[in-house]
């Protein structure tokens, strides 16, 4: 639905004509005077004189996780112009549509002024004090009536490292771990599979380093879309002569550029690699070398992979035998080769085997810790890494500590609270380590009684929501149901939170109004693990607020702002805002080497752009002179460079060098060494072969550097994660040595239900003819505090009778997320402006549908969507392809009557969500978008 709202129309198409860049640029008046003239389009003269009084502020898209660099134009506190950022190390001088658009989301006309609250079934302005008063009332009724259990917390990826480490904290001081990030939705089973194979649940290289790169294998990605400057990098990449490989179910935009293009049934990426991995096997590939000094458990991946010979694969996947085997060999013998996946590989309940074997696709090629190699995970959100990273998660405290008591005594240290007055923070000491109800099970805890055990005995009753689009979460219907049901429902944002308008609840609803991330300042974390600083563009307009600020706000009216800003500053409430909590990040989050990330030097980075060699990452002179950009971690210290690519042990300690964590003990079950082999180590290391991690009992036998008394008495007890003191880190890198050990990365995962990787049908698959030779998992109870369906739903009965058809979903260049951002952006609307289904053009005739009509497209749910078909090749015949960037019409109805008037949305679309199904990864809860099936019909 294309047309303006609010009878905007005539508005929005004479500002259209003016240039995307200038025309929204020319204001004068300050800020504080009259903001809803920092809003309206150009007059021609401000499009013809310049700004000789303005300030140029260098800032980062707050888009994807590409991470761009922006000029910012400023004229008394107004945002006037933008620039691209033509020496940014990472874009170049690049931008895709979203980001040259980001004035616009800044200044979006749409964007909420003040804080707004439903009573009686309607919308009414109201005050902060006011709004913070009656949420803070209620919070605390519900809190002491049924226990802080009874409320969740859903973080987005929008906000900075700082304001989500403090997000976390809030929740902790609140006395849940019910808090979760949109990370679940997208990587959770990246970090979760990745972390457990490799030890660490990261991109290993960065975007310009696959100009080494000999062969890109895309699977399950589409960067040409979703991460538009990132391709650019692939596509130089190719003109250096690399061959491009993607595999994808949907032929996207990425594999227009693709050499060779692989169309395989969705949910079968498991079993087309272990088809790759035994032809490289049956023909000598593999690296022999690599495998016998860094990789433990390779035998049991041999016998899996036998029985996927290349007719096996072309039955389960679609994939011709001969093309698995030409992919094969063109991949395996271009050394280096790089790895590349999305959210096509973790959205199943497979996901995190996805996400183990792809590393040990590229193991056992030998691809791992080698420029031009790894596996490099796109993220989604351009702070979704760092949402990752600061523990904005349902089963870990910040920096992936877990939720153990060392891990708590560890964080109660940093904070500067008792243990045991944190525990009792906690409805019982137990739920303190249990992991909470996750964003894509919290549904669950409200409409589904059989729940209410696993959370200390009460239904989820409240829902604070920041930043995150919940309303695109699979199974929408479920998410309006609980939202109609809890007693109190409240979101942090600067938009109109399309849920909001998706519930029919009358009362207890409100929208506080968030400034956006160019009204603040702070760190976001790119892809590739670079955390980059974020200076504001100008102060919040209107009644907005920073995020951190609602939270303080909320912290004190809830009585514990004192215990929860202890540890800024002085102690005593005088911080200085980021730049302290940065501190308290970089002291705290030793697991992933935060310890060298100072606000001081992050800063440099920003100002120095220009400095920092655009293939290697690293400072070639002034104040940054061998750093590399941004200190992706780890970064073990003030005086090391970051970095840029995981596990390569070619190099020195110093110079970015790294073996494989020893995450999972020096021994396995089975009585077999964990450490590296003997002639494995880093060059410069005073210990030869593999070590363990760095301990206060064994730093002096390892190093070999005598600890003074002092020393030892302010290690006692503590390992490389969690000494604040820096002492056991600094002795490992005076020895050449990497402090988490030098170990081997591991094929098995003693701890899961698939101790390794295996191909499993979908609960919902094309082919029920399968799933008695690859069945889903037992039903699981508990996972994530909510009782999942896996086997019983899948053998329920044969869906593929009443609904024919594999659907796929995916993202749109110009939208992104829920879209609530980007359907508010004028010119963003207008290169897309409605929602449809992409169907092969035969399958459509059969059906009787033509280009162009209206259909209804039925999920497995019961729901259904009113869409425009749009007949496609990109799709065979037995899929069809939905966008799911859009919201504001629910099962064919618009939603924009239950907006407030002002903040509706230029562009308005059925969510492909509503009809997903309700099927999880089984380890990480991450919904199954990409595999279902539907039904469709014309309307």
């Amino acid at each position: 639905m294309s047309e303006a709202l609010s009878g905007r129309g005539n508005d929005r198409r004479k500002f259209l004509k003016m240039s995307a860049l200038a025309g929204v640029a020319g204001v004068s008046q300050a800020v504080g005077s009259d903001q809803s003239k920092v809003l309206r389009p150009a007059t021609k003269q401000e499009l013809i004189e310049k700004y000789p009084v303005s300030k140029k502020v260098k800032t980062i898209c707050t888009y994807c996780s590409v991470g761009c660099g922006i000029i910012a134009e400023v004229v008394d506190g107004v945002w006037v112009r933008q620039e691209v950022a033509q020496d940014h190390p990472i874009s170049q001088g690049g931008h895709c549509c979203k980001g040259a658009d980001m004035i616009d989301k800044a200044r979006s006309e749409t964007r909420l002024r003040y804080p707004i609250e439903k009573v009686g079934g309607k919308w009414r302005k109201t005050s902060w004090d006011s709004a913070m008063d009656k949420i803070a009332k209620q919070l605390q009724d519900l809190t002491q009536k049924y226990g802080p259990d009874s409320v969740m917390f859903i973080g987005g990826s929008k906000c900075s490292i700082e304001q989500s480490y403090y997000f976390r904290k809030f929740a902790a001081f609140f006395g849940t771990n019910n808090l979760d990030t949109i990370a679940r939705i997208c990587h959770a089973p990246t970090v979760a599979g990745v972390s457990n194979t490799l030890g660490y649940g990261g991109m290993t290289n960065h975007l310009a380093d696959m100009m080494h790169s000999k062969a890109i294998f895309i699977i399950g990605g589409n960067p040409a879309v979703n991460h538009p400057v990132g391709m650019v990098h692939i596509l130089r990449a190719k003109e250096a002569g690399a061959k491009i490989i993607v595999v994808d179910p949907h032929f996207s935009r990425t594999a227009t550029k693709a050499d060779h293009y692989v169309r395989l049934r969705n949910g079968t990426d498991v079993a087309f690699m272990y088809g790759m991995i035994r032809h490289i096997v049956k023909n000598g590939l593999e690296d022999k070398e690599f495998i016998r000094q860094r990789l433990f458990g390779y035998e049991e991946i041999l016998k899996e992979c036998e029985q996927y010979t290349p007719e096996v694969v072309e039955e389960v996947t679609g994939v011709p035998a001969q093309q698995l085997i030409e992919i094969t060999e063109i991949f395996a013998k271009a050394k280096p080769a790089s790895l590349i996946w999305g959210m096509g590989l973790t959205q199943h309940t497979t996901g995190t085997s996805n996400t183990r074997l792809a590393p040990i696709l590229q193991m056992i090629l030998g691809n791992i810790g080698k420029r031009g190699g790894g596996t490099n995970v796109l993220r989604g959100h351009d702070n979704v890494q760092g949402a990752s990273d600061m523990g904005n998660l349902a089963d870990s405290l910040p920096g992936y500590y877990g939720l153990d008591k060392n891990a708590w005594n560890h964080f109660c240290g940093i904070w500067k609270v008792d243990f045991e007055a944190m525990q009792k923070r906690f409805k019982t000491p137990d739920m303190m380590h249990k992991k909470g109800f996750s964003v894509s099970t919290w549904r669950y805890g409200v409409t589904e009684e059989e729940n209410i055990p696993h959370n200390a005995g009460t239904k989820l009753r409240a829902l604070i929501v920041v930043g995150s689009g919940i309303s695109t979460i699979a199974r929408v219907d479920t998410t309006k149901d609980a939202l109609d049901k809890m007693d109190l429902v409240v979101f942090f944002d600067p938009y109109f939170n399309d849920a909001a308008a998706l519930t029919n609840r009358k009362d207890n609803l409100y929208i506080l109004p968030a400034a956006t991330q160019m009204e603040t300042s702070g760190r976001v974390a790119a892809t590739n693990r670079s955390y980059q600083w974020r200076s504001m563009v100008m102060k919040p307009l209107f009644e907005c607020r920073p995020d951190e600020e609602i939270l303080f706000d909320l912290a004190k009216r809830l009585g514990f702002y004192e215990e929860y800003t202890r540890s800024l500053g002085d102690g005593k409430g005088n911080f200085v805002w980021p730049d302290d909590a940065t501190r308290e990040v970089a002291k705290a989050i030793r697991t992933v080497g935060f310890q060298g990330r100072t606000p001081e030097r992050l800063k440099a980075h920003a100002e120095n752009w220009h400095m920092f060699d655009k293939f290697t990452l690293r400072g070639k002179g002034g104040p940054v002179k061998g750093e590399y950009y941004g200190l992706p971690w780890p970064c073990w210290s003030e005086k090391h460079p970051g970095t840029p690519n995981l596990w390569d042990d070619s190099i020195p300690v110093m110079d970015g060098g790294l073996g494989f964590r020893v995450r999972w003990g020096d021994v396995s079950p089975t009585g077999e060494s964990l450490l590296a082999s003997q002639d494995s180590s880093l060059p410069g290391s005073k210990f030869k072969g593999g070590h363990s991690m760095i301990t206060d009992k064994n730093v002096e036998a390892i190093t070999g550097i005598a600890l003074t008394e002092e020393e030892k008495a302010k290690v006692a007890g503590k390992t490389w994660a969690t000494d604040t003191t820096n002492i056991l880190v600094e002795k490992a890198l005076a020895a050449g040595l990497s402090p988490m050990g030098n170990g081997r990365a591991r094929a098995i995962v003693w701890e899961w239900t698939d101790q390794i990787p295996k191909h499993r049908e979908p609960i919902y698959t094309i082919r029920h003819d399968l799933i008695s030779q690859y069945p889903t998992f037992k039903d699981k109870p508990n996972h994530f505090r909510a009782n999942i369906r896996y086997e019983s739903r899948q053998k329920e009965k044969d869906w593929t009778k009443e609904f024919p058809l594999n659907m796929l979903s995916g993202r749109l260049v110009a939208q992104f997320g829920t879209g609530t951002e980007t359907r508010s952006a004028h010119y963003l609307a207008e290169v897309q402006p409605e929602m449809f289904v992409e169907i092969h053009p035969e399958t459509a005739t059969d059906l009787g549908v033509k280009h162009g009509d209206m259909v209804w497209v039925h999920g497995t749910n019961g729901a259904k969507i009113l869409v425009k078909a749009r007949h496609s090749y990109k799709v065979n015949k037995t899929s069809v392809f939905l966008p799911q960037n859009f919201g504001g019409m629910y099962q064919g109805e618009s939603l924009v009557p239950y907006h407030i008037a002002g903040t509706e949305p230029y562009v308005i679309g059925e969510s492909c969500n509503t009809i997903t199904s309700d099927a999880y990864d089984i380890n990480t809860s991450t919904p199954e978008t990409k595999c279902g099936l539907c039904r469709i019909e014309k309307a």
